[in-house]
């Protein structure tokens, strides 16, 4: 599996979007992403309460620890490359986290309008 360029929505270097904990489709901090990436994990998004209780309800808990597959659970205020079609889907709820526009994969726009995220830009 060979990732895709690693360049963001703006045309530049795909930034790191989190360590802490790790992200992304291949877990190196970055939401890259390829063709085996099903979800499209190319969003960097910071977490709000809100969005985690909005995922949590459509059926993804992205807050509840498992300890089974070393993921702590997410907080408010941490950096996690999230599905674009969640993202968007939360945009027309009303309640999409904010973006880092730098750590956003490019292939996000295949799913999400640049205005949409700017919109959101962290």
């Amino acid at each position: 599996m060979e990732p895709d360029d690693s360049i963001n929505v703006l045309g530049g270097a795909l930034d790191l979007c989190g360590g802490d904990p790790v992200t992304g489709f291949f877990r190196d901090g970055h939401c890259n992403t390829c063709s085996a990436d099903q979800g499209s994990h190319t969003v960097c998004a910071v977490m709000t309460a809100e969005f985690l209780a909005f995922s949590k309800y459509v059926g993804n808990d992205l807050s509840t620890p498992r300890p089974e597959f070393r993921f702590a659970g997410l907080k408010p205020g941490d950096r996690w490359c999230l599905c674009a079609s969640r993202f968007l889907q939360a945009a027309d709820e009303g309640c999409a986290p904010k973006v880092s526009l730098e750590a956003t994969h490019r292939r996000a726009l295949d799913i999400v309008p640049l205005d949409v995220l700017e919109r959101h830009k962290a």
